[in-house]
């Protein structure tokens, strides 16, 4: 018989093995004492968890709890900043250098003290790495060839940051909550480096933080293992995560009413509708500064013209996909920036009108349309959005072939640029508005070398007017003046830009009997697992 004894006993020695074990019928109902079982999708997954290189929405989650950074948001109030590995920071009267004082009580997963050397070399390292979030960082004028001499640790407790140039400094703050701000431990991942990548290979799937958890194993599409931090300072913490990837959320229901999870993540509204009439679950909800989307690759000439992405807007039923699709799982968001995030736009631009669309598309030389091809996430709700725009844009002539595949597979084709529309999520890297406008907004080299790779560069969108407006945005320190640049720019981007902004998320999860403490908020990162309670 396969008791709770032995499967503690297979996942201490194989993750793997223990993964075997939860695709069967033979775990007895209810998860080991200590061990939190996760139901979740994470097929997203595709860069591993080195907070330099981190960039899904799953490990945007995780990596939070694998690594501390200097500061961290304030979960009472996410227009600020608190400390966490820095006791307290000073700022120039210029704006230019940034002194933090580290706490002296933080320890590494291995037991060594956390260092002001760790912190530099932290960003130093991601710098130099140059990964997809690199551009976090380097936005501040830091390259390869100047980090070592502007971010310096003065001695053990003492990091200064210097900026090439000033900027609002709760702007540089925030971006410090994001992954990449996470401290590395210096000896450790320069004991893994390998043909100089300063360990990167080896942190994809380990880690050396200072967070309440350390990785274990990391199978994609498949799970991801956590073992609790001995040295985090908290021990009553769950002593192991397992997060296995669940992708049809009946399934993640069932686990949870037979024991076999603690926390399902991905519920359908009909799912939380029933999981809320059952007095041993326990819902929570928030919503979070995720977007969904559809992208008009700009390299398709029949996309190109502004008629088009008007005509594309004007066709979708965003309250027939939010009240019938995501009701309670998404709203209707048409702004890059989602309610919640400061600069949050809340005005409904676009509703269903097939007649205008279709004058659009004759005005765009389009009368009869054209064929297309979309990519859409396989997973729920996705599909269903997808179909439902399939439909949608049929009624105005344009005819969508769907192309279906993980969220990981449509993610990296996106990355390529080789989509004509695609159907995705985006969540904001850091808690400021300028996280989305850059991403949205900004494409200074369109080539395929440019440095800045994200949404605008994956569909050619060029535009500068909005890209001059993003900068100057991050740079305005008078935040009254700031919000209505950001309401200014918002105006336009709906008016021209390829992108038909859809939906925001509001992020639920279900706990099981007995579980308690599980916190979702605005960010993904804000999740901690440290906090998780099993009676």
């Amino acid at each position: 018989m396969l008791t709770r004894r032995t499967l503690l006993t297979l996942t201490a020695a194989s993750p793997i093995l223990a993964s075997e074990v939860f695709r069967t019928s033979a775990v007895m109902a209810g998860t080991p004492k200590g061990v939190v079982v996760m139901a979740k999708q994470i097929d997203d997954l595709v860069s591993g968890f080195d907070p330099a290189e981190a960039y899904e929405i799953t490990n945007l989650e995780v990596v939070p709890n694998l690594y501390r950074g200097l500061v961290s948001p304030d979960l009472a109030d996410n227009t600020k900043v608190v400390g966490d590995l820095a006791e307290s920071w000073t700022v120039s009267e210029d704006g230019t250098i940034f002194v933090f004082k580290l706490k002296t009580d933080a320890r590494f997963a291995s037991g060594k003290a956390v260092t002001a050397e760790d912190a530099a070399f932290s960003f130093q390292r991601a710098i130099k790495l140059d990964k997809q979030p690199a551009f976090i960082l380097a936005q501040f004028g830091y390259t390869k060839g100047n980090v070592d001499d502007l971010i310096k640790a003065t001695d053990d407790t003492t990091l200064v940051m210097k900026l090439p140039t000033a900027v609002a400094p709760s702007f540089l703050l925030f971006c410090l909550t994001a992954p990449i701000g996470g401290v590395v431990e210096k000896a450790t991942a320069l004991a893994h480096e390998v043909d100089g990548d300063m360990g990167n290979g080896w942190l994809k799937v380990h880690s050396a933080g200072a967070g309440g958890y350390q990785m274990v194993e990391w199978v994609a599409s498949d799970h991801v293992t956590l073992d609790a931090n001995p040295h985090s300072g908290k021990p009553d913490q769950p002593r192991r995560i397992f997060i296995r990837h669940v992708p049809d959320p009946s399934a993640q229901l069932l686990m949870l009413q037979k024991g076999d999870a603690d926390i399902a993540r991905n519920l359908t509204p009909d799912l939380l509708k029933k999981a809320r009439a059952d007095k041993d679950l326990t819902v929570v909800s928030s919503g979070q500064a995720v977007s969904v989307y559809v992208t008009m690759n700009q390299s398709m000439p029949e996309l190109q013209k502004t008629q088009v992405h008007q005509a594309i807007k004007w066709a979708i039923d965003y309250d027939g996909i939010a009240m019938n699709i995501t009701p309670n799982m998404y709203s209707v968001a048409q702004g890059f920036l989602p309610p919640g995030l400061p600069g949050g736009m809340t005005d409904r631009l676009f509703k269903k009108d097939v007649a205008k669309a279709k004058q659009l598309l004759a005005e765009a030389g389009f009368a009869n349309g054209f064929e297309v091809t979309m990519d859409v996430p396989s997973s729920a709700p996705y599909a269903d959005i997808g179909q439902a725009v399939q439909a949608d844009l049929a009624d105005i002539g344009i005819k969508v072939t769907l192309v279906s595949g993980e969220m990981r597979q449509v993610m990296t084709k996106s990355r390529k640029r080789g989509h004509q529309l695609a159907l995705l999520p985006w969540g904001t890297d850091y808690f400021d508005p300028y996280s989305n406008s850059q991403a949205f907004c900004e494409n200074p080299d369109d080539s395929d070398d440019g440095k800045l790779r994200l949404m605008a560069w994956r569909s050619h969108y060029v535009d500068k007017e909005l890209n001059d407006m993003s900068l100057a945005a991050s740079k305005e320190r008078d935040n009254t003046k700031r919000m209505a640049m950001y309401r200014e720019m918002q105006l336009k981007f709906a008016e021209r830009a390829p992108f038909a902004m859809l939906l925001q998320k509001i992020a639920s999860a279900v706990m099981g009997k007995g579980v308690s403490g599980f916190v979702i908020g605005p960010q993904t990162g804000f999740t901690q697992y440290a906090d998780i309670r099993k009676a």
